[in-house]
């Protein structure tokens, strides 16, 4: 039986290869560590990347922390056990070209005892500007990786995502979606923990290839002043889901987790126009006209 420690481990080891991988796509920006340690067990890694020719702030974190379980977290996931095992991954990347979309990995493993245990994570991606055709190879890419593990996982989950990265305050959807699932178990994903956690380790895996192509589509297109100030309008979309709906930055919150990791996730700059409205015709209309829940992207 797989046990928590591996877990842990093997997540660090797709820390190490996608930080590597974002190094190289970047081609100027290094990450840097800071090692932290939690008040009350565990610690992480945070690796941010700030100010490269391609991205403009990023974070590949991981984290393994244990402890008391707090009384909010108790009631949010209904059990009256005191301690609690946490790891995973999460990873935002802002980038610097509006024409680049930014896109969030987290995969995870949540332990109380040997009976209340399960995984979680997804992939998702936030574009500026929505295009099908990048929009369909990342979704198709999502399926492929899905369907070598159960032919309803990319549906399923495609479905959660959707319900899931939901501004309900603005009525659209985050991005385009992509993937998200939680509590996966043996009773919930119909097979065995290893099957699971290989499924988790290649949810992890796919953001590599997924992120390079959408990267290296879009990054040599010039862009306009207009277009940069969009993508800080759509920015701030980000962050109201992020501080308002995010389970992960409440969990973190919640358990004393470390602020600067947590708060990763927003980027360095974000504008809030005044009752924006985009014009008639325009690119920026048919993006929001695309943030809707339920678009079959490959079909």
């Amino acid at each position: 039986m797989i046990t928590k420690e591996e877990i842990a481990l093997q997540y660090q080891i797709i820390q190490d290869e996608i930080s590597s991988a974002l190094e190289s796509i970047d081609g100027s920006a290094k990450f840097q560590e800071e090692l932290w340690e939690r008040e009350g067990g565990g610690g992480g890694r945070t690796r941010v990347i700030q100010n490269g020719s391609v991205f403009e702030k990023g974070g590949v974190n991981f984290s393994a922390v244990h402890g008391d379980l707090p009384e909010p977290i108790k009631k949010a996931f209904k059990v009256d056990k005191d301690k609690f095992f946490a790891t995973g991954i999460s990873i935002v990347i802002h980038p610097n070209h509006p024409l680049i979309p930014i896109i969030h990995m987290n995969i995870r493993y949540f332990e109380i005892d040997e009976n209340t245990r399960w995984f979680g994570g997804g992939i998702d991606v936030t574009p500026h500007y929505v295009f099908e055709d990048d929009a369909r190879f990342f979704h198709q890419y999502l399926k492929n990786v899905c369907d070598k593990f159960n032919a309803d996982f990319y549906s399923k989950f495609k479905t959660w995502a959707d319900d899931y990265f939901f501004i309900k305050h603005r009525n659209e959807t985050r991005g385009i979606g992509g993937i998200f699932y939680d509590r996966l178990t043996p009773v919930t994903a119909g097979t065995g923990w290893e099957e699971i956690f290989e499924f988790s380790k290649a949810v992890g895996r796919s953001f590599v290839p997924i992120y390079s192509e959408l990267v290296n589509r879009n990054r040599s297109k010039k862009f306009t002043e207009a277009q940069k100030q969009w993508q800080f309008q759509r920015r701030s979309r980000y962050v109201e889901f992020n501080l308002v709906y995010d389970a992960g930055t409440k969990f973190g919150l919640e358990t004393n987790g470390r602020i600067e990791s947590i708060l990763m996730s927003l980027p360095p700059q974000a504008n809030w126009e005044y009752d924006f409205k985009a014009e008639k015709g325009s690119d920026e209309e048919a993006t929001l006209n695309l943030l809707k829940k339920g678009i079959d992207w490959i079909s």
